[in-house]
């Protein structure tokens, strides 16, 4: 469970769009030939079409979702666990169900454990809340912030998954001030379309802004004028770079 403090909540939504990884554990209705077993892990690899469960927070309806990878990691008569990547918004008890369908046994899910939330894996950022208060303690008591800068990732890493802009100084603190990102402001950026979730970021890499692309990227390429970014969430304080006034 991703968690953030300060201005790096606001970056907090922008992980739904993030895949997702799941270590889960199937219980078959009856047992079943490995072989087939496999086979039908394979069938549910790519583009699928899941009806979300009942109890969801979801309007009931067929949708089409991506699983990137399945891996059987061990098989205990009818219990089966397995490591799971998917798109955002799969429901995992809803692909056992669905398999359990396809292999003609039935099978439900006994348990779920998520393993990684788009770049944050259990693997590379986990840590307990007396991992925190250690690290915590570390760098009041003794000034040494080896622990705190391990356990408190930064905003940027939250991020590396989405498409960005890299803006010119001058253009910061009207983004910082709310204001939508126009086509001069951008020095550099990656390839996306329109409607795409951005980061905002300075030369230096700093994540100023998340917004929403109204140009994709080869339009702005193209272009010398209009608005590129409508910005949303503002994550860089006001003043952090100076404001710069036209010289008549």
């Amino acid at each position: 469970m991703p968690l953030a403090i300060n201005n790096a909540t606001k970056v907090l939504p922008a992980l739904l769009f993030g895949g997702k990884e799941y270590v889960a554990l199937m219980h078959l209705h009856s047992e079943v030939d490995e072989q087939l077993l496999r086979g039908t892990f394979n069938k549910f690899i790519g583009k699928i079409m899941q009806l979300p469960p009942v109890r969801s927070h979801v309007k009931r309806q067929y949708r089409q979702r991506e699983i990137y990878y399945s891996d059987i990691l061990e098989i205990n008569g009818k219990d089966v666990l397995f490591k799971v990547g998917v798109e955002s918004g799969t429901y995992i008890r809803k692909l056992i169900h669905d398999m359990g369908e396809d292999l003609k046994t039935g099978a439900h899910m006994t348990e779920l454990r998520r393993t990684k939330v788009s770049t944050l894996s259990e693997k590379d950022n986990l840590a307990t809340l007396q991992d925190l208060e250690d690290s915590v303690y570390f760098y009041e008591k003794e000034n040494d912030d080896r622990l705190l800068n391990k356990y408190l990732g930064s905003i940027e890493s939250a991020i590396d998954f989405l498409p960005k802009v890299f803006i010119s100084d001058t253009a910061v603190d009207p983004v910082c001030h709310g204001s939508p990102l126009a086509v001069p402001g951008i020095v550099k950026l990656t390839g996306f379309d329109k409607d795409e979730m951005i980061g905002i970021m300075t030369l230096k890499g700093e994540l100023i802004a998340l917004g929403k692309s109204v140009l994709s990227a080869d339009e702005i390429k193209t272009s010398n004028r209009g608005v590129a970014i409508k910005t949303d969430s503002v994550v860089m304080g006001i003043g952090t770079y100076p404001t710069y006034k036209k010289i008549n």
